[in-house]
């Protein structure tokens, strides 16, 4: 082994790999213990960027300068406010127009004999434009028409071959609140942990006929068009100072509270948690794998010092072993994760996304985790003396 070994360094070839292929199936295990970790802590991130952005799906589809909610509001539809108020904000100066916006929950059933679900319906003006969804201001025409929908396509199968049947013959028919109501066209907004599990749009008059009346008195969210070169603070503080019952907030002041809520909530911090015990686990199999790679060549280590290789050099070998560790582990990892990201995305209609930003944290998590296993072997490779061997 002695011989091998310096036969690699005499031909300048890789001594950390070299050491790591000498036992291949010591490598391999090793590959799926780093390729097991990737996946808890892919995993892991990805389902926390799916809560976070779920937060922001509804408000960042929203078209708008300012957007009045009720100050108790902690996220969009949870609490509405009087629409008198929203005609007040209109005669503030620099306001160009103000549009409703009703979010709601109603039971939907494709069919009498079907169990029913809870949809998310969301109501405004259809003359008007309040969402940055193409789908939807493209087919506002048919919102106009007595008991009819668009149907989110991305929602949860139980709601229905809806997109199917569509597709075939271009309506569908299905019961709203034990209302009769006709499915005219499809858009995508998506299901998420705030989203429920299906989205509606409807006009305000069909919101009215479902809900009643009433229900256009209170407003979920006043959308607020400025006049072109109004200052947005300005008029914020003029609805501050001139209307009660309601705040104003930017575009990134809505997004920003949303995730504000959604820090509160503690799924959060369990999925990153979860990542961290991913990276543990990691750390735990990378040590095990160059601990008993060093203790089994722990006498050609010394020899090699005997040599006259410094410790800095034989530690440089280990954090090569490591760092080769982290990329082969990663790989298959990665290739694993993309496949169940696109597999739970399938099976639930939540938009799981592999992004870019999530494969270099992980990659950068996993070359660190290596790393880290490295500088605790070190403590080993340094025991290694010369007069133990002789």
């Amino acid at each position: 082994m002695l011989k091998s070994l310096l036969n690699h360094l005499q031909t300048q070839r890789p001594l950390a790999w070299a050491q790591l292929s000498h036992q291949k199936t010591r490598l391999a295990v090793a590959m799926g213990g780093i390729a097991f970790a990737n996946v808890l802590i892919f995993m892991q991130l990805g389902f926390r960027t799916l809560f976070t952005e779920g937060a922001t799906t509804l408000p960042a589809s929203l078209k708008g300068d300012l957007f009045l909610l009720n100050p108790s509001t902690q996220f969009l539809g949870a609490n509405g406010f009087d629409r008198i108020r929203l005609y007040q904000a209109a005669g503030i100066k620099g306001v160009a127009s103000t549009i409703p916006v009703y979010i709601n929950q109603s039971t939907w059933a494709y069919s009498k004999e079907q169990t029913s679900f809870q949809a998310r319906v969301f109501a405004f003006n259809p003359s008007q434009i309040v969402f940055n969804i193409p789908e939807i201001n493209q087919q506002r025409e048919k919102l106009k028409m007595p008991h009819s929908v668009l149907f989110d396509r991305l929602a949860k199968p139980s709601f229905g071959p809806i997109p199917q049947l569509f597709a075939q013959k271009g309506e569908v028919k299905a019961l709203l609140k034990n209302h009769r109501i006709a499915v005219m066209g499809l858009f995508s907004l998506g299901n998420s942990f705030f989203l429920g599990e299906g989205n509606l749009m409807m006009s305000e008059d069909n919101y009215a006929d479902l809900f009643g009346d009433n229900a256009l008195k209170q407003v979920s969210v006043g959308v607020i068009t400025l006049n072109p070169g109004a200052n947005p603070e300005a008029v914020k503080a003029g609805i501050a100072a001139n209307i009660p019952g309601v705040k104003a907030y930017t575009h990134e002041e809505l997004i920003s509270k949303e995730l504000q809520f959604q820090d509160t909530n503690p799924t959060g911090p369990i999925f990153s948690f979860g990542a961290i015990m991913g990276f543990i686990v990691g750390v735990v199999i990378v040590y095990q794998v160059l601990y008993a790679d060093v203790s089994d060549h722990l006498a050609e280590y010394a020899t090699l010092k005997a040599m006259g290789y410094s410790d800095l050099a034989l530690l440089g070998v280990i954090f090569q072993e490591a760092a080769i560790l982290g990329i082969l582990g990663f790989i298959p990892g990665f290739v694993t994760s993309f496949s169940m990201y696109s597999f739970l995305s399938v099976i639930t209609r939540l938009q799981l996304v592999m992004s870019l930003n999530i494969a270099v944290t992980v990659f950068i998590l996993t070359i660190f985790m290596c790393v880290a296993s490295a500088a605790i072997t070190s403590n080993k490779l340094r025991s290694a003396d010369p007069a133990d061997v002789f």
